[in-house]
């Protein structure tokens, strides 16, 4: 008896040319910032791990932010970027066009792997990580930053009360996010030693939904999913969500809340002189923290 093929989440095809849209065509100052601050948590974190990278990969960096922060460091011989859109890529003299879920890397080929913000729009997350497992040399290292937890929960909630008043049903608005403990445990299907997940999170504030709204759209970011609703959203429909947000998630100035929760990820190709792995469940220590005792073992 044949099983029946799993869902596709994203759009991706969508997703690309929102893409080509609003960050080839209208790219908008400013709406970088959470890809700023992720690509700077994220090296800080990388910062601590005392050894060199001869071969790194910036996968799915978006603008590059990430690899800017590899090659300043010093401790890359040299980073190449993967992007699916080409116009991304800027030029980069390193770079190439790829499919995070069909990377062009030959087995054992590289020594760092890092994901900036781009995972949560990838299919087959388990499919990528075997593939990362098997890029990565003995003991190279991937880390990575993405969106999890409760992100978004404001305009998830506020969009579902208002569709279900306006319409009288609801669709899928706001991405599906993981939970730490999931991604922690993908990281160890995936073959991969050491593996450690935490969660920070980000709340950024607005003036109202629509800015908020604005920078999601200018990030590339709007609703991609497969399952989204095909009927067009009304004027009345975003007024109401807009006042639902503003009651619900306000601060006393009137400003609204958006939180945005980052999941950060690490894991090792396996080798011989890595430490044994802890029983499941009892993991209790951060990223940085591993991360620095892995430094240690290295020096």
């Amino acid at each position: 008896m044949s099983q029946s093929p799993q869902p596709i989440p994203f759009d991706r095809a969508l997703l690309d040319r929102r893409r080509q849209r609003w960050l080839a065509k209208n790219r908008q100052p400013g709406v970088e910032f959470l890809l700023e601050a992720a690509a700077d948590e994220l090296y800080d974190r990388l910062a601590v791990v005392e050894r060199r990278f001869p071969v790194a990969v910036d996968l799915g960096g978006t603008f590059g932010q990430m690899a800017r922060r590899l090659r300043d460091g010093g401790r890359c011989d040299s980073v190449v970027r993967i992007e699916r859109l080409g116009f991304l890529l800027g030029g980069d003299p390193l770079a190439v066009v790829g499919d995070e879920e069909f990377l062009p890397l030959k087995p054992e080929s590289v020594d760092l792997v890092a994901s900036c913000l781009s995972m949560q729009f990838v299919n087959d997350v388990p499919g990528m990580l075997a593939q990362i497992r098997r890029a990565l040399r003995p003991d190279g290292l991937f880390t990575a930053a993405l969106f999890g937890g409760e992100t978004l929960h404001e305009l998830r909630a506020s969009l579902l009360q208002a569709e279900s008043e306006v319409f009288g049903g609801v669709s899928p608005r706001v991405l599906p996010f993981a939970e730490v403990r999931e991604a922690g445990a993908l990281l160890q299907r995936a073959g991969f030693a050491l593996p450690v997940a935490d969660i920070e999170r980000l709340t950024v504030r607005y003036d109202t939904l629509f800015d908020l709204a604005r920078d999601l759209r200018g990030m590339g970011a709007a609703n991609v999913l497969a399952e989204r609703s095909r009927r067009p959203a009304s004027r009345r429909f975003f007024l109401r969500a807009a006042e639902i947000y503003a009651e619900r998630y306000a601060d006393p100035d009137g400003r609204i809340r958006a939180s945005f929760d980052v999941l950060y990820l690490s894991g090792w190709a396996p080798h011989e002189s890595q430490q044994k792995p802890l029983r499941p469940g009892s993991a209790r220590t951060s990223l940085a923290a591993a991360l620095k005792d892995r430094s240690s073992d290295l020096s």
